[in-house]
Parts: structure tokens; sequence; C-alpha cells
């Protein structure tokens, strides 16, 4: 993988979560050398306690999964260099689809939401976002996760304290729009399409988007001369932005876009995948 020269970071944000889940991973970047940028959501601006107080807030179950990449795409077209871009869970998602529409110099896919046609069958999956799609009930109100389904999709396996603190600082209502999208053409990527470097990270008790489920989405990529590389970590749920081994996280990415370390990729060859180190 030749190294990548962009020194400017587009975080992107997830469903269900305040833009401020990236506060402590800017500041982890910006000091190693990187401009970092992480603009929340259309209106997502205020703290996620002032948004649930808002609750049901019609604007935000307005957002629909088009407008939201439009939304970043064109952020991403204004920066002074093409971005690296890096997205949690829907924020992954996006993070596909501006790849492949040329508009980042790499791409980092942690825990994420896979593009249309790659089916997820896991259960943990179904029970994590059942709710938060809201068939049978109105779109006109975004959608609030309890605290109980928060332990569950988010913050399975941690303390109770814990969880409780992630919850009141960053969980936000939601649009049952812009997840029910995911299922459409909206969420469509060319995956024969040759792309820059595209790292995926998955967690191994991640409930909501389940490791086996990032793999079946890195296994779709088909062109033999792209990056496409894959790192499952032990131990990270969905929250794996706040939880305590966050800076391992972010210290293999930065190895990976300085291509320095050892990695273990994926590698696609004649469609089929097997784990070497590089």
């Amino acid at each position: 993988m030749k190294n990548i020269q962009s020194r400017t970071i587009l975080f992107i944000t997830g469903a269900f979560v305040s833009t401020s889940c990236w506060d402590t991973w800017q500041d982890y970047f910006t000091n190693r050398g990187f401009k970092t940028l992480a603009p929340p959501w259309p209106y997502k601006e205020r703290p996620a306690a002032t948004l649930r107080r808002t609750q049901p807030n019609a604007k935000i179950a307005s957002i629909r999964l088009k407008s939201l990449i439009d939304h970043y795409s064109s952020i991403a077209k204004k920066l002074s260099e093409t971005p690296i871009v890096i997205g949690h869970s829907l924020g992954g998602l996006i993070v596909q689809i501006l790849v492949n529409r040329g508009l980042a110099a790499a791409g980092v896919c942690i825990h994420a939401l896979a593009p249309q046609g790659v089916i997820p069958t896991q259960f943990s999956f179904i029970k994590s976002t059942w709710r938060a799609l809201g068939y049978f009930t109105s779109t006109r109100k975004a959608y609030m996760m309890s605290f109980k389904s928060w332990q569950y999709a988010f913050t399975n396996g941690m303390p109770l304290i814990a969880q409780r603190d992630g919850y009141n600082q960053f969980a936000i209502p939601e649009s049952k729009l812009v997840l029910r999208d995911g299922l459409t053409s909206a969420a469509k990527v060319d995956f024969k399409k040759p792309h820059v470097p595209l790292l995926f990270v998955a967690g191994s008790i991640d409930h909501c988007i389940p490791a086996a489920l990032n793999l079946k989405n890195v296994k779709r990529y088909k062109d033999k001369n792209s990056t496409t590389d894959f790192k499952e970590f032990e131990g990270r749920n969905h929250f794996v932005l706040g939880q305590p081994t966050w800076r391992e996280d972010a210290d293999y990415i930065i190895n990976w876009i300085g291509n320095s370390g050892s990695n273990v990729r994926i590698v696609n060859t004649n469609n089929r995948f097997t784990s070497k180190v590089v």
C-alpha cells in the first residue's frame, strides 16, 4: 500500500450519538500532526442533553440518508486537500460512499453499517436496530433509544456506571427514516470500482454491528488492485470510540495511515480472501 499523503481527517458520526464522541479522537489525531474536523449532522449541533430535551424532534426525524451524504460530500469538496475519512457505524457507511465517489484520500470504517445488498442476518443486529427502524410507528417523531436498549446495542460488557455515563454524555434522538434508507439504493456502493485504501475495524463483542457483518462487507469489494484491509479487535462493543481501549484502536489506524508497523491484511486475490502480515 502506498503511503497516504493527506493530513486532513474528516470524522463522520454514526446514528444515535452526538458528534462530541469524536472530541478525544480529534485531540489525539491533532497532537500527531493531523488537521481534524468532526462536523455534526444537520439539526444535531447542540449538546446531547439539550437534544434529548427537544424530543420528539421533528427536524431530526426528517433527516434522510441522501441529504446526509450530500452534507458530508459538500464538506469534503470544500477542504483544501482531499481528506482521509473516518466514520463510525452509519458514518462508516457514508465513508464507503464518499470513497466510491472519489471524495476521500483513504477511508476508515469503524464498526460500519454495510451498504445495500450486504444482508445482515445476525440476531443481535436485528435486536439492536428493530425499534430504531420504527416500522408501524410515526416517522414524524425522532426515535430516542432507551437506556436498556443502549446497554444491549452499545455498551454490553461494560460496568453499569460507565454505561450510564456514556448514555448521558452521548445518546441523542435519531431519524427512523435515515436508518430505513440504509436498506435502499441511497446506500448503494459499486463494489467493483477501484478505490483508495479502505480499512475496516470490527469488534468481537459488538451486538449492533457484528464483526461477521463487517467481514462480509469487506469481502464484497472485488478490485484486486485496491487495498481493502480488515482488523478485528477483541473485547470491543459498539461504544468502541469511548471504551478505555480507544487509544489502541486510534494508534492502529494512525499506523495504517502511515503504512508503518505490521498489519493483518485481508488480501483479495482472484476474489478469494486470505490473511497475511504486511
